[in-house]
C-alpha cells in the first residue's frame, strides 16, 4: 500500500496581507524598543518619557509611534496638552498568534511542566473545602481581569455545573491554596469530550506554583478520562494565565473582540483550547 504525503496549507491572502503589515511595522528596531517599553510599563506613557526612556528625539518618538498606532500596536489619546499611548491588550496574544499561525504551530503541544512545586499537594474536592473555594473565587474577582462574574456564584450553582471527577483543591501547609474544575462545553452527547476550565489560586500564594500544579492535574486527569479538548477563555490583560495556559499545552485560536461588558466597559477574551494527543 502506497500513502500520500498531505498537502501543504495555504495560509488565505487577507490573513497573510494582515500579518505582513504587523511584521513590516516591526523591522524597525526603534519601533520594537518602543513597543516593548509600552507593554512592559504596565500602564499608559507620554510621548515624553518614551523619548527619555529610549533616548531618542521627540519627533522620531513621535513619528514611530504613530505607526505603532496605525498598524494597532499601540493605543493612544489625549490628555492635556500631551499624548498617552497604551498597548492594546489583544496584541499580547495576537501577535504570538499569528507567528504560531505562519510557522504552522496550531498543533496539538505537549504536556506538561515538569518543574512544580514539591510544597503543593492537590486532592479532589472535598465538602469542608467550600467555603475556602468560594473565598477565593472572590479573590479572583476583585483584581477585575479573571472573569465576567461580578459576585461569586453560590455553591449550589457551582456543584451543579462542575464535572464531578474534574474538581481540584491546592493545598500548601495544609490551607486550601487554589482550585481549579471542568464545566461541560454543551449538554449535546456528540460534546462529551469537551469541557471548559477553571483555575483560581487564593491571593496569599500566587507566584508559588500553585496555579502550574492544578493546571497539571486538571489536564492529565482529563486526557486519563478520555476528555479530548479543553477549552477557556482569558482577558489579555491577564498575561500570567495565558502564560500558565500555553505551558500546559493549551493553544491561542483568537481574540474575541467586546465579547461582554464587565462594569460598563467592553471586554474581549482570548479563546484558547487543548486538543488529547490521542
Amino acid at each position: 500500500m502506497t500513502t500520500t504525503a498531505p498537502s501543504p496549507a495555504v495560509l488565505p491572502a487577507d490573513d497573510a496581507a494582515t500579518y505582513a503589515d504587523w511584521f513590516a511595522c516591526l523591522a524597525e528596531p526603534t519601533r520594537v524598543r518602543l513597543l516593548h517599553a509600552v507593554a512592559t510599563a504596565g500602564r499608559s506613557m507620554t510621548v515624553g518619557e518614551l523619548t527619555e526612556l529610549v533616548g531618542i528625539s521627540q519627533s522620531t518618538c513621535s513619528h514611530h509611534v504613530r505607526k505603532l498606532v496605525e498598524v494597532g500596536f499601540l493605543r493612544q489619546h489625549r490628555e492635556g496638552t500631551a499624548t498617552h499611548v497604551s498597548v492594546n491588550p489583544s496584541c499580547c496574544t495576537g501577535l504570538p498568534h499569528a507567528a504560531d499561525v505562519v510557522m504552522g504551530m496550531l498543533a496539538p503541544r505537549p504536556c506538561c511542566p515538569t518543574d512544580l512545586p514539591a510544597d503543593v499537594l492537590v486532592r479532589p474536592l472535598e465538602i469542608s473545602d467550600w467555603n475556602a473555594v468560594r473565598r477565593i473565587y472572590g479573590e479572583g474577582i476583585a483584581t477585575g481581569d479573571a472573569t465576567f462574574e461580578t459576585e461569586v456564584p453560590l455553591r449550589r450553582a457551582l456543584d451543579a455545573k462542575w464535572l464531578p471527577d474534574h474538581r481540584w483543591i491546592a493545598e500548601v501547609d495544609g490551607k486550601v491554596a487554589g482550585w481549579a474544575a471542568l464545566t461541560a462545553a454543551s449538554t449535546r452527547d456528540c460534546y462529551a469530550g469537551v469541557a471548559k476550565t477553571s483555575v483560581y489560586v487564593g491571593k496569599g500564594f500566587r507566584s508559588r506554583g500553585v496555579g502550574k500544579t492544578l493546571v497539571h492535574k486538571q489536564v492529565t486527569a482529563a486526557d486519563e478520562a478520555g476528555l479530548w479538548t479543553l477549552q477557556t477563555s482569558i482577558f489579555p490583560e491577564n498575561r500570567t494565565s495565558l502564560a500558565l495556559h500555553h505551558s500546559a499545552g493549551f493553544r491561542t485560536l483568537g481574540v474575541r473582540e467586546r465579547i461582554a461588558q464587565h462594569h460598563g466597559v467592553w471586554r474581549d477574551t482570548v479563546f484558547l483550547e487543548r486538543r488529547t494527543a490521542n
